[in-house]
């Protein structure tokens, strides 16, 4: 398989599709999430998964981002039609996000007539200003700055408005930033048992883990040994354990 571009989004399509995953990485490194996250996400396409991956500039405008989001994702999914590489009505739409794409797929979920199977939440972030931007930069108290929604207008708009009832939850267990304790009671309160937290090994950055591919010499050496080791440990390990979750909640059968 081989990433795609068509109107600004990146795609993943295998052969036999069996239904359409929308990612959504976080701030920042969500401006090119076909290479961040490029290991995950073709590891969830090579089971049948269409992917589509919408990359975006993080501004203070959350709705707008949101917006511009599904836009283009919705445009996405009309070209693979065209081109009959999908028939959307028959496959289910999931949205898939990490970080900060968690919160965009929040807002976009409690828009109006949306629609999807359900949603898995990575290490939900919903900091505000002085937390997001590295050392606050002393800007957001100097001007008052915050994004919009807020993190208090994010949960009052999921209380009200977010329609999607399917929700699996990821956290992990080395990860300070992490703010998936409040969402789960927000999202149990409104859908009981149809919302999962998962905690998992790991920490913040494990979604962004890549292979390293690690060349033993002609003879394997102590040094051979150590670099597999810590290729197994470090790199697989824990993401590896992510995308079997993922899979098993997208397709309880393969478990």
């Amino acid at each position: 398989m081989d990433w795609l571009e068509i109107d600004d989004n990146w795609v993943l399509v295998p052969p036999k599709p069996i239904a359409v995953v929308h990612f959504l990485g976080g701030a920042f490194i969500g401006a090119a999430p076909h290479v961040t996250y490029r290991w995950l996400l073709e590891a969830i396409a090579a089971q049948g998964y269409i992917i589509v991956t919408t990359p975006f500039i993080n501004t203070f405008d959350h709705y707008q981002i949101a917006r511009s989001v599904l836009e283009r994702f919705n445009h996405t999914l009309a070209e693979l039609e065209r081109f009959g590489k999908l028939r959307r009505r028959y496959l289910p739409l999931y949205g898939l996000g990490h970080s900060m794409g968690c919160k965009l797929h929040l807002l976009i979920g409690s828009l109006p007539k949306i629609n999807r199977a359900g949603n898995i939440l990575i290490a939900y972030n919903n900091a505000p200003v002085n937390e997001a931007i590295p050392l606050g930069l002393n800007l957001s108290s100097l001007l008052e700055l915050e994004f919009t929604p807020s993190p208090e207008e994010t949960e009052r708009s999921i209380e009200k408005e977010y329609q999607i009832r399917r929700n699996l939850l990821i956290r992990f267990q080395k990860d300070d930033i992490d703010q998936s304790s409040r969402l789960i009671e927000i999202l149990q309160a409104k859908f009981a048992n149809m919302v999962t937290l998962q905690r998992l090994p790991g920490n913040h950055l494990t979604p962004l883990g890549q292979d390293i591919n690690w060349q033993a010499g002609r003879e394997f050496s102590p040094l051979d040994a150590m670099g597999q080791w810590v290729k197994q440990e470090f790199i697989y390990k824990d993401i590896t354990r992510l995308k079997s979750e993922i899979l098993r909640w997208l397709n309880p059968g393969i478990g």
